[in-house]
């Protein structure tokens, strides 16, 4: 059994942003920035992509390998109404491991520096009695409902906002769980987890076109400042 096993679930079709798994970003296909990511983190024994779209990856370069292993995409578990449950499922049946790390082709900017503080945070939590992790974007501002009414503060009673109640928002860049965390559920996010900040250049999450421009400029910043740093 492996120790621990990336899943990075990519397919080809994408209804917001037209292809953009593979579309170029920064420089090169989008699916290259975490992937390329994933394969720098030592502690990862493998990665596994689930997928409906081989033909694509092979034109991009990307076979099978010793540390990446392609699997076709079920038909009936594609589709863009498929819960990520049901994919993410399918993987777990198929190959063992005594943890599972999940993430997307949409986070690029994820670091390896926060996947291995996310790791180890994650085995240290194990025996405080938590069972899984996954990444959130922390919020210290003053949050209202659409009526208007607040939500998390009092208007007659103002404190500031760092003394704010701290809320955390899903931001789907990383998952770490086990297959008996997963199977408690029936979800990524066991009944224990912790909440893992990540730091807000790497938690962009593409969802969109704007989500695409912002990411590509965070992207290009970064590329930058390490072009600057190696002179």
């Amino acid at each position: 059994m492996k120790k621990i096993v990336a899943l990075l679930p990519m397919k080809a079709h994408s209804e917001r942003v037209k292809g953009k798994n593979f579309r170029e970003f920064a420089g090169k296909p989008l699916f290259r920035w975490i992937l390329g990511t994933l394969l720098s983190v030592n502690e990862i024994d493998q990665i596994v992509i689930n997928t409906d779209a081989r033909d694509i990856l092979a034109s991009n370069g990307l076979f099978d390998s010793e540390k990446v292993l392609i699997r076709d995409r079920k038909p009936d578990i594609c589709g863009d109404f498929v819960s990520m449950n049901s994919i993410i499922k399918d993987d777990i049946q198929a190959i063992s491991a005594e943890t599972y790390l999940m993430t997307h082709t949409t986070n690029p900017l994820l670091s390896s520096e926060s996947i291995r503080l996310a790791l180890k945070e994650y085995q240290n939590g194990l025996a405080e009695g938590k069972d899984s992790l996954f990444t959130v974007n922390r919020y210290q501002t003053r949050f209202y409902r659409d009526n208007g009414s607040p939500v998390n503060h009092d208007p007659e009673n103002l404190i500031r906002t760092q003394d704010l109640e701290p809320w955390y928002e899903e931001n789907s860049n990383l998952y770490i769980f086990s297959s008996s965390s997963f199977e408690a559920t029936r979800a990524r996010i066991g009944k224990t987890p912790i909440l893992f900040p990540t730091p807000p250049m790497e938690s962009q999450d593409i969802d969109d076109q704007t989500g695409w421009v912002v990411a590509e400029l965070f992207a290009l910043t970064k590329e930058i400042h390490r072009a600057h740093s190696m002179e």
